[in-house]
């Protein structure tokens, strides 16, 4: 990727976090960078294309640590600095978070692709419970569907803190970003064994004092 079409990705980012996709045109990131909207339109031809580079920017990092899950140790520390890691990832993008129902619907290929995310992602986390259950830190399900129920709950947890936070005008800090990964691994509590339990203990003291 030539370095201008670098250049009107990171401004239409930042515009798009500021104003919402919806509200932003094409002359408005090209007045941002000082040039034509001819210019800007030899490298996009429309907004939906420059929302589409930014969508498979963002999911490249997402996509890369999806393959490296079974090359680390994993510990319940380690899933929640990998989940502030993924939180931290989604602000940096957050006008699709705020948006996300809207804008899969203005692209066949982020739909399709959104929903390969998905089923990736639930594949994750059942690989993460059965090595969590194999560990004797996790409980095994008690019945057919309780595992799929629970990743339901992760996901779409994950999928919406962002447009709640929004809604309700929450500031977005580091302190937020831990709580709500705090509570994303809160779901997991009631699964753990004394083992998990007690590790859970250590790693979140705060909520047991």
């Amino acid at each position: 990727m030539n370095e201008t079409k670098r250049k009107i990705l990171s401004a239409s980012r930042v515009l798009f976090n500021e104003k919402g996709f919806s509200h932003v045109t094409i002359r408005m990131i090209a007045l941002e960078l000082h040039m034509s909207s001819g210019n800007l339109n030899y490298h996009f031809k429309k907004r939906e294309d420059i929302l589409e580079a930014l969508y498979f920017e963002m999911v490249q990092v997402f996509d890369t640590r999806l393959q490296q899950l079974g090359t680390k140790e994993i510990e319940l520390e380690t899933v929640k600095k990998d989940v502030v890691s993924s939180l931290k990832r989604m602000i940096a993008y957050r006008f699709f978070w705020t948006d996300l129902y809207n804008l899969l619907r203005l692209s066949q290929k982020i739909k399709s692709h959104f929903q390969k995310v998905h089923d990736e992602r639930y594949k994750g986390y059942d690989f993460l419970f059965k090595h969590l259950i194999n560990k004797g830190i996790m409980q095994d399900f008690q019945f057919k569907n309780e595992c799929d129920f629970l990743i339901e709950r992760m996901i779409g947890f994950c999928d919406t803190w962002l447009y709640n936070s929004f809604i309700y005008d929450l500031e977005i800090n580091k302190d937020y970003i831990e709580s709500q990964a705090d509570n994303l691994l809160g779901m997991l509590y009631p699964y753990l064994t004394d083992l998990g339990k007690n590790q859970y203990r250590e790693l979140f003291p705060k909520y047991f004092g």
